[in-house]
């Protein structure tokens, strides 16, 4: 007896409607899907102050330098500590740099670092917690214990372990907050892949003989779309929070770098002195970030639950 061929996706009638409406809630958003979770997501006015606090404090960092020019190669000793005035809108550090011009340039690496950090963690996370969850048994196994190492492994150590090895970059920082940011992600991803690779929509492609990436990277992780956005977003704000807290330790990017972190670091040495404007306005920068992304993530949570409520 011969082997029945295999029958085409499309020649099912059934599949179609098997693949968009058989999960509870992990569909990929369609275009009304879309305009719900925007409407929920304007509705929140927190989540809308935290994007507006963002854009400006990207034009802040981006265009404020092309702005406002200042020198932040070369210390001037004369203005050393100087209040904010005139001639420093902010004050001067101990070198003499000015605090305004510092906190624009300083931004620049931090913003580079919380998205780049956010985008490794993201994409590295995705393929790993999905390839765990779906082939599952050994498999997973291995994989997350793999994560639980990774979870156990100090942060600083790993910092004050690199900059004794290699030069301080801001691309090998990036990589190796990276190479720590995407456990989190991964765990996510691989809890959302085992509870949607048993749907019925699965079944039904691998009934019609669809492979395992296939399954994974069309079905599969297009329909963790939810968790993956929210948590990419708190990714950018435990980035920058790293980030400043390395910097204040005195690790990460060259001391010559102006970084909001190192600002801090130097400052506080000069605050029992009355120079608040040495620490002050590096820490409000770094609490705007961090808490506008939290509102941000948050109220993107809310629109996705919003939006599987409707279902």
């Amino acid at each position: 007896m011969s082997a029945s061929p295999t029958v085409p996706e499309s020649a099912l009638p059934g599949v179609e409607r098997l693949v968009p409406g058989e999960i509870d809630g992990g569909t990929p958003p369609s275009g009304g899907a879309l305009r719900l979770i925007g409407r929920t997501f304007v509705q929140n006015r927190l989540a809308i102050a935290g994007a507006a606090v963002m854009v400006l404090v990207t034009l802040f960092c981006f265009v404020g330098p092309l702005l406002y020019h200042t020198d932040q190669l070369d210390p001037n000793l004369v203005a050393a500590n100087s209040p904010p005035g005139a001639s420093y809108p902010l004050g001067a550090d101990n070198s003499g740099f000015d605090i305004l011009g510092r906190l624009m340039v300083g931004g620049q690496s931090s913003i580079e670092v919380g998205f780049a950090v956010a985008g490794i963690a993201t994409v590295v996370g995705i393929l790993y917690g999905a390839v765990s969850g779906f082939f599952g048994k050994v498999v997973d196994v291995v994989m997350m214990r793999i994560v639980d190492v990774g979870f156990s492994i100090p942060v600083v150590f790993l910092f004050i372990f690199a900059s004794r090895v290699f030069q301080p970059s801001l691309s090998l920082l990036i990589w190796l907050l990276g190479l720590v940011s995407w456990l989190v992600p991964a765990r996510l991803v691989r809890g959302e892949t085992l509870a949607l690779k048993v749907r019925e929509y699965v079944q039904a492609v691998r009934t019609m003989g669809g492979g395992s990436l296939r399954i994974i990277f069309r079905h599969l992780v297009p329909n963790t779309i939810g968790t993956i956005v929210v948590t990419a977003t708190f990714q950018v704000a435990n980035a920058v929070l790293v980030l400043a807290t390395l910097q204040y330790l005195g690790f990460g990017l060259p001391p010559t770098e102006p970084t909001w972190g190192s600002m801090l670091s130097n400052g506080i040495t000069y605050l029992e002195d009355g120079y608040w404007w040495q620490v002050y306005p590096a820490l409000a920068m770094i609490v705007l970030v961090v808490v506008a992304f939290n509102f941000i993530g948050d109220a993107l949570q809310d629109a996705f639950e919003v939006r599987l409520q409707q279902r």
